[in-house]
């Protein structure tokens, strides 16, 4: 019945279906939850406000073909988020920019402003790590400031470690801009669905090639004996994308990989508005990482406004936990690459999305990434007549 048969109906899986059915290919979706659109879900809570139940997300590319192919599904609109850090010093801009610099380091700032231009140039992004191996002192008070105040401590709540505990490059993530722009991305696209990502995602999957079955474990469906993938025991000759974790699908053989997860906590306000930015990182305080107004994200124009707070915690595996955000360090990345090991050895199996490849990617990344499989697999020719 099938040739393609894809655990997970998230950004990876939804793209990865649509693409493939599109190249005649009957493809079978296997949702565990009971929607589609994985993390980037939304609905409308009781009180009408359209909220991202995962948390919030907005869609930001650089990358044409991926803002074309996606907006076959939607209309756009056009947002551009801010998001601010509620320090000692007030609420300041993240990432860390030069209003931030005027805000906390007052009469020197116009100094340090000149020697930032100087040395790196306007518009730069500057990682904080950097920063805080420059040469000059005063370049080195800003780098330690960002990573004292912006960093430390949410990290620490983030990941539940220090930060030396975790690979360099989420560090390395964290920028200092040298603009007067507070916009948190700087994308040429930045946007969110106009009817939701629901929405998006559900349009993506309508298509006769592609059947959708949610409430439904790929486990259920799919075994592996002796390299062979059986569907409902019998073999297949086709091929599985996984977007899920593999340490799971493999029975936790070696070990359970380390994730993060988050308690969401939503509450409504009858009032215009909570916070003036659709979103506050609280860096230095509170158990909690950020509240989310979701007003702001889909722009619409009712009375009250619903809110979140972001709770991070140890991902245990517990029934109705969710794998957020995967742990990247030295130790997790080789307990992973034994789990892909396994998955290399499973004839026609391809692993795709932050879970099963245990990396951090934004939503067009992601999206990219299954467009380019979904290439390759026909352009060499893979399939069986």
């Amino acid at each position: 019945m099938y040739d393609v048969i894809i655990a997970g109906a998230g950004v990876a899986g939804s793209t990865a279906a649509r693409a493939l059915a599109e190249q005649g290919r009957r493809i079978l979706v296997l949702e565990e939850r009971r929607h589609v659109g994985g993390n980037c879900y939304d609905e409308k809570d009781e009180h009408g406000t359209l909220v991202h139940l995962y948390g919030p997300h907005i869609f930001h590319t650089d990358c044409e073909h991926v803002w074309e192919f996606l907006s076959r599904f939607t209309k756009w609109k056009h947002f551009r988020h801010e998001v601010k850090a509620k320090t000692a010093d007030g609420l300041i801009p993240v990432p860390f920019n030069l209003n931030a610099l005027r805000t906390v380091f007052g009469e020197r700032a116009e100094r340090i402003e000149k020697k930032l231009l100087a040395v790196y140039g306007e518009g730069k992004k500057i990682s904080v790590l950097d920063l805080m191996d420059a040469g000059d002192e005063e370049l080195k008070s800003v780098g330690r400031y960002v990573y004292e105040n912006i960093y430390l401590h949410y990290t620490m709540k983030q990941w539940g470690k220090k930060p030396e505990e975790l690979d360099r490059s989420v560090t390395a993530r964290v920028p200092v801009n040298i603009t007067y722009d507070n916009s948190y991305f700087t994308d040429k696209y930045q946007a969110v669905p106009a009817e939701g990502f629901t929405s998006m995602f559900e349009k993506m999957l309508k298509h006769p090639n592609i059947t959708v079955k949610t409430k439904a474990r790929l486990e259920d469906f799919v075994q592996v004996r002796s390299r062979q993938i059986l569907f409902q025991g019998e073999a297949f000759a086709g091929k599985i994308i996984f977007t899920g974790m593999l340490d799971e699908f493999f029975a936790y053989k070696h070990g359970r990989l380390p994730y993060r997860t988050l308690d969401i906590v939503f509450e409504h306000f009858e009032r215009d508005a909570y916070q003036n930015v659709p979103v506050v990182n609280y860096t230095v305080s509170e158990a909690f990482t950020r509240i989310t107004e979701y007003k702001y994200l889909t722009g619409q124009n009712i009375s009250g406004t619903t809110i979140s707070r972001e709770y991070p915690k140890a991902y245990k595996g517990k029934a109705g936990e969710i794998a957020y955000y995967v742990i990247e360090s030295e130790k997790s990345r080789a307990l992973y690459e034994k789990y892909a090991e396994e998955a290399k050895a499973i004839e026609n199996f391809y692993t795709l999305g932050r879970l099963a490849e245990y990396k951090y990617y934004d939503m067009d990344a992601i999206a990219g990434k299954a467009l380019q499989l979904c290439r390759r697999l026909s352009e060499e020719g893979v399939w069986k007549s």
